[in-house]
């Protein structure tokens, strides 16, 4: 996960909301996504590890406790060569994690990760994430055909909104070359202001579009005492108010408004909160975002597994029993 100081508020891509029409290939494919968690997004798995620190029977584990799919946050760059090939191995272990998924009965999100070096370096990110998914559509064409592809995680400022449209229209073009039916997520730049989702363009005859957004408003709150963010809000802050509640609301029913206007069904791929807010808040936080979610029938994938923002406490091998219940409601 990237949170920029100056983006609370993320774009992306997966399920029905009212104005789509509830037979359209996406909506189903938003149905089925359900309830999700990121996992693997800084795992010693893409450099040679072999079963740690995440384990794959937490698949499993993910599955029973009550989720339909995971995000699988994977840093593609960093294993390219100078011609863009993707090292054989990573791609391998790729392949391990997805048919581990799809085995323990989830659903595969696959999400290129590599949102800081895409804002800082525009033409370079085009041409590597079209060498990347049309590695990826060849490799995976009639394979894992619930697997979904998502484009990129957080695309941002400084890079500007036609920028991103014309890296959204080139990646699209690839991966349908070869692979028509693969359902796709796709995020609008990041701001702070729904209104700007509204500057993403998408080909309105491709129905296989899931739009996605990213949620960790306020961000004084759900980044209260990360060590990473220079001269961030000390940790102590509270979240919960009618003024809190109604923030959300509004931000939600913007959305809302945007995928009604896209025909298209949102997935919220990313929300949670750091652990020095402590468990309870986090808590209620997590509930009320994922409430408000389902209410608009929108899948989602708590931020994250493990890691920081963890929901799995890997120490002990176990969940976070007031975090899980939060998002699924068990014990």
């Amino acid at each position: 996960m990237i949170v920029r100081i100056f983006v609370t508020l993320v774009l992306w891509i997966a399920i029905a909301t009212p104005g789509v029409a509830a037979d359209e290939p996406a909506a189903a494919a938003a149905r089925q996504l359900g309830r999700g968690i990121n996992v693997l997004g800084y795992d010693g798995l893409w450099d040679g590890g072999v079963d740690a620190p995440f384990r794959f029977r937490n698949f499993r584990r993910i599955r029973d406790a009550g989720f339909q799919h995971v995000r699988i946050n994977f840093h593609a760059y960093r294993y390219m060569n100078a011609e863009g090939i993707v090292d054989p191995v990573v791609l391998a272990a790729l392949d391990d994690a997805v048919t581990a998924t799809i085995a323990a009965g989830l659903i595969p999100v696959i999400d290129e990760h590599n949102s800081d070096e895409c804002v800082t370096d525009v033409p370079r990110c085009k041409v590597l994430l079209v060498a990347f998914w049309q590695q990826i559509a060849n490799r995976y064409r009639g394979k894992y055909p619930s697997a979904i592809f998502e484009i990129l995680n957080e695309p941002g400022a400084p890079m500007t909104f036609a920028a991103w449209n014309e890296i959204v229209s080139a990646v699209l073009a690839t991966i349908r070359s070869v692979d028509r039916t693969r359902m796709v997520i796709v995020a609008a730049l990041n701001s702070q202001e729904p209104e700007d989702l509204q500057a993403l363009q998408l080909p309105q005859d491709d129905r296989r579009i899931i739009l996605t957004v990213h949620y960790y408003k306020p961000f004084n709150f759900t980044h209260q005492g990360a060590p990473w963010i220079p001269n961030g809000t000390k940790a102590g802050q509270s979240w919960g108010s009618r003024t809190d509640i109604a923030a959300l609301t509004r931000d939600f029913a913007a959305i809302n408004r945007w995928a009604k206007a896209q025909r298209r069904p949102v997935y919220l791929g990313e929300f949670g909160v750091y652990e020095a807010a402590g468990t309870a808040e986090r808590a209620r936080y997590m509930s009320a975002i994922v409430r408000a979610a389902e209410h608009l029938n929108w899948p989602w994938a708590a931020w994250q597994f493990d890691h920081d923002f963890a929901i799995f406490d890997t120490d002990r091998d176990r969940w976070h029993a007031p975090l899980l219940k939060a998002l699924i409601g068990t014990p």
